[in-house]
């Protein structure tokens, strides 16, 4: 015999809550805590052939803090380690609202973090621009904070420009990278600043701050997905290509569905003219 319509309507209601109670239990026990490596290719138009096959290490968005264990931390730090990448990049939100109290014990946790051509740092929009900064200087991190710097790899040379989430203005942005004539990628937090990249011909960007929108529902996907130009992973505009971590940490709620942490390694190869 059918089922009434309210019947039925009740146990797809039902149904659907239940999935989703279930799908939220995964994501707060397991899911969020079991950061993974991402390997991706990034096309970079005009790079050198010395530079094809450049493997950045990038970690973002730790947000470490009472949501975000030591244990979270440490996994995604070991991921990287063990990936033996070219040089590593910090990708900013290292805490969660500035919380002081867990600003020295990240940046000692980054600390034996180590790369032939370096570890550099950029700041979020969680991190303060004073307290931050000086603990990761004080472990030897280099913080590009709206400022360039220059590393000579394997006879060619490659500049990285670091600018902090608040600097949004295409001229902050252009005064950050005047007078840069090597293969220069962006470190910017925020995704966002793609168009300002596309339009200084910046060929590569690597941000984070998405969290790849930490749940995505099946049928309906992200509800980030219509601010950013790329949620998570590779992305381009014009001769500009991007890459975006979901990075490691939650924020808000301490949840991630279908939208698993990761740590990431960027190959660089160069961009086909076609």
């Amino acid at each position: 015999m059918p089922l009434p319509r309210r019947a039925a309507i009740k146990g797809m209601v039902a149904t659907a809550v239940g999935a989703f109670t279930g799908a939220g239990a995964y994501g707060v026990a397991y899911e969020r805590h079991h950061v993974g490596l991402t390997e991706a290719t990034l096309p970079v138009s005009g790079l050198p052939p010395a530079l094809d096959g450049l493997r950045i290490g990038l970690i973002t968005d730790i947000h470490h803090s009472a949501m975000v264990p030591a244990e979270d931390v440490q996994a995604a730090i070991d991921l990287i380690t063990t990936a033996h990448p070219d040089l590593i990049v910090l990708g900013g939100d290292y805490v969660t609202w500035g919380d002081r109290a867990y600003v020295g014990p990240v940046a000692d946790l980054l600390a034996p973090l180590q790369a032939p051509n370096g570890v550099f740092a950029i700041l979020g929009n969680h991190d303060d621009d004073r307290d931050m900064p000086a603990a990761l200087i004080a472990n030897h991190i280099e913080v590009l904070k709206d400022a360039r710097t220059r590393r000579e790899i394997r006879g060619e040379g490659l500049e990285l420009a670091g600018i902090r989430f608040w600097t949004r203005k295409a001229s902050e942005i252009g005064r950050v990278l005047q007078r840069a004539h090597d293969t220069t990628i962006l470190l910017a937090h925020d995704p966002r600043r793609l168009d300002e990249a596309a339009q200084f011909n910046v060929p590569a960007v690597l941000s984070g701050h998405t969290h790849g929108g930490q749940v995505v529902l099946p049928g309906v996907g992200a509800l980030a997905h219509r601010r950013f130009p790329v949620l998570s992973g590779l992305g381009s505009r014009e001769n500009t290509s991007m890459f975006v971590s979901r990075g490691v940490g939650t924020v808000y709620v301490p949840i991630r569905i279908n939208c698993p942490p990761e740590v990431a390694i960027v190959t660089l190869t160069p961009k086909s003219a076609a």
